[in-house]
């Protein structure tokens, strides 16, 4: 019950006064989704990327198992949510939108915390969810563009053209090597860099319930709840699989196994936006999967113990 209390009030209820704080605002100013969608991918997401990489402090022996475990993860989840797409026969752009919304998770302000919480801020356990923020930061910003984009008819090469401008792409090559290299960033220059990360979750949400108000809410539940059993229920489930096949134990098999617990990302919609494909599914998913993982999240949590 405790952490049933604390995701709820730490993460769940927090995020939906962000959210419905959007849905007003539309409400009440028309905002332009394009534009808070461009800052987000432009600005906010590289800043909060770069500075999360950039304070770091990761061995390049938990770096070498974690994008293992990571790679064997992402492809697992692929040729899952594939077979599903199958199955249930999308077609156009739900494609893209339903494997967006499994194999992107919320590793940054979701999981992070949240590993805080579970492992009373542990620097090794939050290494290992830094390593998969930054994968889970590159991917949409690269394979997530290409997925939507793909589709539909165009030049190829004006939607690459579109990945190499975004910033993120860079960000963390760069974090990394200033990091290795500890190469200081004058007060001047870093101090605008916190303003700008601190305020990507509340631009992130307020995105989300801008989207969210504009919607005519023709609830698409079927689709919606197949993603979210998912990425709630199979994510876990199959994040355990691999850390059993590769022979990972201890702190870091529990630490990697409660990575892949989280909600659907709030880059799932930003794409969904910016790209016009499918945002209110995508809206719809990312929403009711942050509420679902308060019981889902739960459970994971009470198995970790069960992983020795």
């Amino acid at each position: 019950m405790g952490y049933f209390t604390h995701i709820l009030l730490s993460n769940v209820i927090p995020l939906t006064i962000m959210i419905a704080i959007g849905v007003v605002l539309y409400r009440a100013f028309q905002l332009d989704i394009r534009t808070l969608s461009k800052l987000n991918f432009y600005l906010f997401s590289p800043a909060v990327v770069f500075k999360m990489l950039y304070e770091s402090t990761l061995s390049l022996s938990v770096l070498g198992q974690t994008l293992l475990f990571f790679v064997l993860f992402f492809a697992a989840m692929y040729i899952l949510v594939e077979i599903v797409i199958r199955i249930r026969r999308y077609q156009g752009g739900m494609v893209p939108a339903v494997r967006n919304s499994v194999l992107f998770y919320n590793s940054a302000n979701y999981a992070i915390p949240l590993n805080q919480l579970v492992f009373v801020g542990d620097a090794f356990t939050m290494s290992i969810q830094i390593i998969i923020m930054m994968m889970q930061s590159l991917l949409p910003n690269t394979y997530g563009i290409y997925s939507v984009n793909a589709h539909k008819k165009g030049d190829i090469r004006q939607t690459i053209r579109t990945i190499l401008t975004l910033p993120v792409i860079y960000i963390i090559p760069v974090a990394f090597l200033m990091n290795g290299l500890h190469i200081p960033i004058p007060a001047p220059v870093y101090t605008p860099i916190n303003y700008v990360s601190n305020a990507f979750i509340a631009t992130a949400l307020l995105t989300l319930g801008v989207q969210l108000g504009s919607m005519k809410w023709k609830f698409q539940l079927s689709d919606v709840m197949l993603s979210n059993v998912l990425r709630l229920l199979a994510g876990p489930a199959v994040g355990f699989g691999i850390v059993l096949l590769l022979g990972i134990d201890g702190v870091m098999a529990q630490a990697l196994v409660l990575s892949c617990a989280v909600p659907t990302s709030l880059s799932s919609v930003l794409i969904a936006v910016e790209y016009d494909n499918e945002p209110e599914f995508s809206s719809q998913v990312v929403f009711s999967s942050t509420i679902f993982s308060i019981f889902t999240v739960t459970l994971v949590i009470y198995l970790l113990k069960f992983i020795g």
